[in-house]
C-alpha cells in the first residue's frame, strides 16, 4: 500500500482527552437533534412529517417572490419554496396540516396555471405522504439505525471480543449522532435519503475501525512487554496511511457529487461526506481510546491476546 505519510510516531492516545471533548460537543448536538426529531420540531422532510412536494420546471425564469405570492393567494401560505435557477426549477413543499395531500398537489398546479398563464411548465415530480405514513417511516428509520448498531457490536464481538464490539458500536453511534448534529446546526432537512446515508456511513465506519482493531490485536500478541497505550499508538501509526488514502479516495468522489450532483443528491452526498470524515476520525480518536480506558484494559487486553 502506498504511504503518503511515511513512518509516523504520533501519540494519538495522548490526545484522547481533547478528542473526547470534541466528540462530546458533536454528540450533544446529535442528541439534541434526536430530541427535536422525536417531538416533531426538527426540520423533517415530508417523508417523516407527511405532506406534499411538487417540483415544477419552467420554460423561462420565474422569480421566487412571484411564485410565493401565487401560492399564498390560493390558500397555501405555509408552503416552502426552493428555487433552482440554473435549471429553472421550483420546488414547493407543504408539510402536514392539510387533510388531503393529493388535493394540495392539484392546488399548487392550479395556482401556477392561473397566476402565470404565459409561463409554460411541466411537473417534474409530485409526492404526497400522509402524516400516519410519515410517522411510521420515522419509527422504521430509528429501528433500522438501532438494529444496525446492534449488528455491528455483535459482529465485532465475534470477530474480536466483546470490548472491541462495544467500542466499535459506540464509535459508530458517535458518527451517526455527529452527522445528525451538524445537520441540525445547519438546519438541513432530514429525509429518507439522509437516513440511507447514515446507514451507509455506519458500514464505512465499521470497515475502517476493523482495520485499525485488527492491527492493534496483532500488536497485542507480538508486543506483550509494551504498555497498551504504546501498542494502540503503534497500531494506528502503522495503518494511518492506508486509512487516509481510503478516505481521500472516497472524498474525491463525494465532493463533486455534493457540489454538482444536483438537488436530489446534494443532501445524501453531503451526509456521506461528513460521515466519511467523522468516521475516519472516530476510528482513531474514539474507538481506539475506548479500548485503553476500558476498566482493567492494561491487564485484560494483554491476557486475551496470548
Amino acid at each position: 500500500m502506498m504511504e503518503i505519510l511515511g513512518k509516523t510516531n504520533i501519540d494519538f492516545m495522548g490526545k484522547r482527552n481533547v478528542a473526547f471533548m470534541i466528540s462530546g460537543v458533536l454528540v450533544f448536538f446529535g442528541l439534541l437533534a434526536v430530541v427535536w426529531i422525536m417531538i416533531g420540531s426538527a426540520n423533517l422532510g415530508i417523508d417523516f412529517s407527511g405532506g406534499t412536494a411538487v417540483q415544477l420546471k419552467f420554460d423561462k425564469p420565474l422569480s421566487i417572490e412571484e411564485a410565493r405570492k401565487a401560492v399564498e393567494t390560493h390558500g397555501l401560505s405555509d408552503a416552502e419554496l426552493q428555487e433552482f435557477t440554473q435549471d429553472q426549477k421550483l420546488l414547493i413543499r407543504v408539510k402536514t396540516g392539510h387533510t388531503m395531500e393529493e388535493e394540495v398537489g392539484k392546488a399548487i398546479i392550479t395556482a401556477f396555471e392561473t397566476e402565470f398563464p404565459n409561463h409554460a411548465f411541466v411537473v417534474d415530480s409530485s409526492t404526497s405522504i400522509g402524516p400516519t405514513i410519515g410517522k411510521k417511516l420515522q419509527e422504521d428509520a430509528l429501528v433500522a439505525v438501532v438494529l444496525s448498531l446492534i449488528g455491528i457490536m455483535l459482529y465485532i464481538a465475534v470477530r474480536f471480543e466483546f470490548r472491541f464490539g462495544v467500542a466499535a458500536a459506540i464509535a459508530t453511534f458517535h458518527d451517526v449522532l455527529a452527522v445528525l448534529g451538524i445537520y441540525f446546526l445547519l438546519n438541513k432537512e432530514v429525509t429518507l435519503l439522509v437516513v440511507t446515508a447514515l446507514l451507509t456511513l455506519a458500514g464505512y465506519s465499521l470497515t475502517d475501525t476493523v482495520v485499525v482493531f485488527d492491527r492493534i490485536r496483532e500488536n497485542l500478541r507480538q508486543r506483550r512487554r509494551e504498555s497498551v497505550s504504546d501498542i494502540i499508538n503503534n497500531g494506528i501509526n502503522q495503518v494511518i496511511s492506508r486509512t487516509l488514502i481510503t478516505t481521500l479516495t472516497v472524498v474525491l468522489v463525494l465532493v463533486p457529487l455534493t457540489l454538482f450532483g444536483g438537488e436530489v443528491l446534494h443532501d445524501f452526498s453531503l451526509a456521506l461526506l461528513l460521515g466519511v470524515i467523522i468516521g475516519t476520525y472516530s476510528s482513531v480518536f474514539v474507538a481506539s481510546p475506548l479500548l485503553l480506558i476500558w476498566p482493567g484494559a492494561e491487564g485484560k487486553l494483554l491476557r486475551k491476546s496470548k
